[in-house]
């Protein structure tokens, strides 16, 4: 049975990811920042392995890692927004240090098992990869710089048989997203300028996160897709 780590698999797109990967006979360890959190996914998926990690702690990373006696797919997809905070240098700086560089983290401390198994990574990038938002700077930022990694880390990692790709979700229904479709004045134009006009699911991204950890998708790498009803395309 194949492994798969989902960093931030305990809520959200990563839970969808997760739920998506178990349905396909993945092993499934999900991470998650808080305890209550880490303890409701546990229960609802008792086959699960279940562990409390911040991918701001470098020590910490390494070690969970280590520990792992074998990883075929790793999938992040911690990460965080703070809406009309993020011109606070220290909000901008946090945000930045778990969606980007807490992503190269995980990325370093899997890379001897992906190689030691052929793997391959699945990052999160998002529809503000392509164009700003001006009320998450850090966020833009952020998923700017995860769709770039992702391609440098492909390139860089070819000749260990790990390919590296990213899906880069749109509006999709999850915890982060419940104010914004609650709201008609924000809800309406999103949809206005979705062709499918509807928000995504996470079951949605996690189909397309699933087939790139596939063999199916054995020679595709550095490649960035997204999962957004045609938003980024209008």
């Amino acid at each position: 049975m194949k492994h798969a780590v989902v960093i931030g698999g305990t809520r959200g797109i990563g839970a969808g990811i997760a739920d998506t990967l178990r349905q396909k006979g993945w092993r499934i360890t999900a991470t998650g920042v808080g305890a209550d959190e880490v303890s409701r996914h546990a229960k609802l998926n008792p086959n699960d392995t279940c562990t409390q990690l911040d991918v701001r702690d470098t020590i910490a990373v390494n070690t969970f890692f280590t520990n792992m006696q074998r990883l075929d797919g790793l999938v992040n997809c911690a990460g965080i927004l703070a809406r009309d905070a993020e011109y606070d240098l220290e909000t901008f700086e946090k945000v930045i240090d778990i969606n980007l560089t807490g992503t190269m983290r995980c990325c370093l401390a899997a890379r001897p098992l992906l190689a030691a198994s052929g793997g391959s990574i699945v990052n999160t990038a998002s529809m503000l990869s392509y164009f700003g938002g001006p009320l998450v700077p850090a966020y833009s930022a952020s998923k700017g710089g995860v769709a770039q990694l992702t391609k440098a880390l492909a390139g860089k990692w070819a000749a260990d048989s790990i390919r590296v790709n990213a899906v880069a979700p749109g509006w999709i229904e999850t915890e982060m997203t419940e104010a914004l479709r609650a709201d008609p004045a924000r809800n309406q134009p999103i949809l206005g300028r979705t062709p499918l006009d509807r928000w995504g699911k996470p079951a949605e991204v996690g189909a397309l996160a699933a087939w790139l950890l596939s063999d199916e998708a054995a020679f595709v790498t550095g490649a960035v897709y997204p999962v957004d009803g045609g938003y980024s395309a209008m």
